[in-house]
């Protein structure tokens, strides 16, 4: 018998309380605790219990196919970027660059940019590296430069094409993509200056910073003062700053190209192989190349396999409780929870440009990916919305800025982000990754109301 929408709510909402309950009350590590939430919200709304198996398998399965080689590399990457001295090399260009507190907007600013070709969970793992060597040589918490990273690239990811999920939204709607980019690009600037503001605000509620070995973090009773940090520079034998940031900007040339390749539709002959150095796996691959041979040369062979074994050690947690995310938004996602729902307020008398921004931020709520929920959202919407006088432009908008809401236990992001920065209390890591994504939301949702009065 098919599941209703009753069913489908129900165990939904058994699966969200049993994940909660588990992680906050009681010593249940969140890997199983989400793999229980996934079955029970299966099971209860409807589904067989061989496709709860096969949908959790899958979805594991499917999440780290997507983001695990790349989380592999890129922690062994950034393992020798700080052993090597060229995370520190960086970071004291920046402070010279940019003079004293102007940190969180360097790496802000810089993920803005950075995820506008690049999946924001791939730049993420790149780019903390430089956010863990600014805050052991500023003193800055790393939880505050690691979320000014964070938003910065969920700002672009979110809005901006030609990543995947905005680019796709663009077609389903029937936009310009150039218009897409210009209003996204726009929209975008509010979002990551508030993400500044409140990442300098979580930074001094959180103050944590990575210990002396790089793998562990430490919570002093107060920061070294800006003084002290630049007089520890002074006669060290780091890498050239060409060296040092070669394994990361490499892989994020590639993968620009390959996202340009892909949006320019250019098939066959030389593009295939650009394509194919330029994925994201292939990239940061190379860029893991790089490092060894560009940084680690002065290493003896089992010294530098032992680091680059210390880094992928450190993620093994980070894969399975991403890929365990993976695996309940799956469930979600092939119970039919999220398209009940979103048919239902499809049905509401919602203001006709807010209707694709609703039903795009209930989907990521239900299943996480805010890719899925723009996507979701957009298809949904846009046959409805086709008949009526809706700037599409904004409705468009309105997919894209409904799916940065309220990441949590189901984002393959949320676990990345928190892992990597060392938060591992529950109600730490929503303040960390939960409220910036929340408050994006808003400010994002602000902007399109305006634009709506004025363009609408």
């Amino acid at each position: 018998m098919e599941a209703t929408g009753g069913q489908m709510i129900l165990g939904l909402l058994v699966g969200i309380f049993a994940l909660v309950f588990l992680v906050l009350r009681t010593k249940v590590h969140a890997f199983p605790a989400l793999i229980i939430a996934a079955s029970l919200t299966g099971l209860i709304g409807g589904m067989t219990p061989p496709d709860v198996v096969n949908a959790i398998t899958a979805g594991f399965g499917n999440t780290l196919g997507s983001i695990g080689l790349v989380i592999g590399f890129g922690v062994m990457m950034g393992r020798i970027l700080e052993v090597s001295g060229a995370s520190e090399r960086m970071a004291y260009s920046f402070l010279k660059w940019l003079g004293k507190r102007k940190e969180e907007w360097a790496l802000a600013l810089t993920g803005y940019v950075v995820s506008i070709p690049i999946f924001v969970d791939s730049a993420f793992v790149i780019l903390t590296p430089l956010a863990k060597a600014l805050s052991s040589k500023t003193g800055k918490s790393v939880v505050g430069l690691g979320v000014a990273l964070g938003i910065g690239l969920t700002a672009t990811h979110h809005l901006v094409p030609p990543t995947p999920g905005p680019l796709g939204v663009a077609g389903i709607f029937g936009v310009d993509i150039g218009v897409m980019i210009l209003t996204g690009l726009l929209f975008g600037i509010p979002v990551f200056i508030t993400g500044i503001y409140y990442s300098k605000w979580l930074g001094k509620r959180i103050y944590q910073l990575p210990d002396e070995t790089g793998l562990g973090w430490v919570r002093p009773d107060r920061p070294k003062t800006y003084q002290e940090l630049l007089e520890l520079e002074e006669k060290k034998d780091l890498p050239s700053l060409t060296r040092s940031l070669a394994p990361i900007v490499v892989p994020i040339l590639l993968i620009f190209v390959n996202t340009t390749i892909s949006a320019l539709e250019l098939e066959s002959g030389i593009y295939d192989y650009l394509m194919f150095v330029g994925s994201p796996v292939i990239a940061v691959g190379l860029g893991l190349l790089i490092a060894i041979y560009g940084l680690v040369r002065h290493l003896r062979r089992s010294e530098a396999l032992d680091r680059m074994e210390e880094g992928i050690r450190s993620a093994g947690i980070i894969l399975l409780v991403t890929g365990a995310g993976g695996a309940l938004g799956n469930v979600l996602r092939e119970s039919g929870t999220g398209e009940a729902i979103a048919k239902w307020i499809a049905d509401t008398s919602l203001p006709a440009v807010l209707l694709p921004f609703v039903i795009a931020s209930l989907v990521r709520l239900i299943q996480g990916s805010g890719t899925v929920a723009m996507i979701t959202a957009a298809s949904i919407s846009a046959p409805i919305l086709s008949g009526l006088e809706v700037n599409m432009v904004l409705a468009a908008q309105g997919a894209a800025i409904g799916s940065m809401v309220f990441s949590y236990f189901n984002d393959s992001m949320f676990w990345v982000a928190n892992r990597m920065l060392g938060i591992r209390d529950t109600k730490e890591q929503i303040l960390t990754w939960s409220v910036p994504t929340t408050l994006a939301w808003l400010v994002a949702l602000i902007m399109l109301l305006i634009a709506t009065a004025l363009f609408g």
